[in-house]
C-alpha cells in the first residue's frame, strides 16, 4: 500500500518584515474529502481548491479559531463546503442539487467565509465567484475585499486517471503592515507570470510545501517560524448526533419514541453510521 507524506502547513516570515508566506500540502485530506463525498470531474477540483483555502485562511487569518469556507454555484446550484479546526482537523461537504452534476461558477456564485469567535460570534465575509479564476481567484478576492489585506493566493488539487487525488497545496503571500507597497508591486507581478498556476509545483510524486516556500521567495532572505500538520478528520460523535437531536421539537422526539424504532442516522462529512435507541430519546426528554 502507497503511504504519504503527512499534510502541512508552513509560515515564514520575510527578513525585512514586509511579507507573511504560507504554504501548504493538502494531498491526504482532499483525497479522503473528496472519497468520502464521492465527487469528481471539475466540482472535485474546486471541492479540494475549496478545502486548501480553507485551510489557509484559517492558517493565515485565524489559527486558533474554526474556520469554514462555503462556495454557492450558479443560480442557486450545488454547494461546496470546507470545515477547518484549530487542531488542524478539517472536513468538507459536497451537496448537488437534484439533476446537477457539476457546481457552475460564475453569474451569482459566491464565496463565503465564517469564523466562530471565542465568545460565540461569528464573523462573515462574502465575494462573488468569477467564472475566470475561480476558487483561487475567488479567495484571493475574499482576502482583499473582505480581510482588507494585500494578498496573492494560489492553490491546485491534480487527479490520477482514476479520479482519485494525486496532490494538493497551495500558498499565499501576504503584506504585512507598513511594507513598502513598490515591494509588494515587484512581487505581486513575479507571482502572476510564475506561480498563477502552481500545477508544476504541485504536480511532483512528492509535492513538497518547503521547495514551493524556497521558490516563491527566492533570494529573497525570511525565516521558517512554524510547521504545523492537518488533516481530515470529522469530529463527529454519538455526543454531538444527541445533541443535534435534542433541538428538535419535543413532539417530533415523541414521535420517534412512539415508532419504537432505533434511529440510524449517517454524518454528511465522513459517513459514519450512529444509532439512537428509544431509552436515549426519553433521555433526552427528561433532560429538556
Amino acid at each position: 500500500m502507497a503511504s504519504y507524506a503527512p499534510d502541512i502547513v508552513i509560515r515564514a516570515l520575510t527578513d525585512d518584515g514586509s511579507f507573511r508566506v504560507l504554504t501548504a500540502r493538502t494531498t491526504g485530506l482532499c483525497r479522503e474529502a473528496v472519497q468520502k463525498q464521492g465527487a469528481s470531474g471539475e466540482t472535485a477540483r474546486h471541492f479540494g481548491d475549496l478545502l486548501t483555502g480553507t485551510v489557509l485562511v484559517r492558517e493565515t487569518m485565524a489559527p486558533q479559531l474554526r474556520v469554514q469556507g462555503v462556495v454557492r454555484g450558479a443560480r442557486g446550484g450545488c454547494t461546496l463546503v470546507g470545515d477547518s479546526f484549530p487542531d488542524g482537523a478539517t472536513r468538507g461537504l459536497v451537496n448537488l442539487k437534484s439533476g446537477e452534476s457539476e457546481i457552475e461558477l460564475g453569474g451569482d456564485a459566491v464565496m463565503q467565509f465564517m469564523r466562530t469567535l471565542p465568545n460565540g460570534a461569528v464573523h462573515r465575509g462574502v465575494v462573488r465567484v468569477p467564472e475566470r479564476g475561480g476558487i483561487t481567484g475567488a479567495l484571493m478576492a475574499y482576502m482583499q475585499e473582505s480581510e482588507q489585506i494585500v494578498t496573492v493566493m494560489g492553490a491546485a488539487t491534480l487527479f490520477n486517471d482514476a479520479g482519485t487525488v494525486r496532490s494538493a497545496g497551495g500558498y499565499v503571500v501576504q503584506l504585512l503592515p507598513g511594507a513598502d507597497h513598490d515591494t509588494m508591486a515587484v512581487m505581486t507581478e513575479r507571482l502572476a507570470l510564475d506561480f498563477s498556476d502552481i500545477t508544476r509545483f504541485v504536480d511532483a510524486d512528492l509535492f513538497d510545501p518547503d521547495a514551493l516556500l524556497e521558490e516563491i521567495l527566492y533570494r529573497v532572505p525570511f525565516a521558517r517560524v512554524e510547521t504545523r500538520e492537518v488533516r481530515f478528520q470529522c469530529p463527529c460523535s454519538q455526543a454531538s448526533v444527541l445533541a443535534g437531536l435534542a433541538t428538535l421539537p419535543v413532539s417530533d422526539i415523541q414521535g420517534f419514541i412512539n415508532d419504537g424504532e432505533v434511529l440510524d442516522i449517517a454524518c454528511d462529512y465522513c459517513g459514519a453510521d450512529y444509532q439512537v435507541a428509544p431509552d436515549q430519546l426519553r433521555g433526552l426528554l427528561s433532560q429538556s
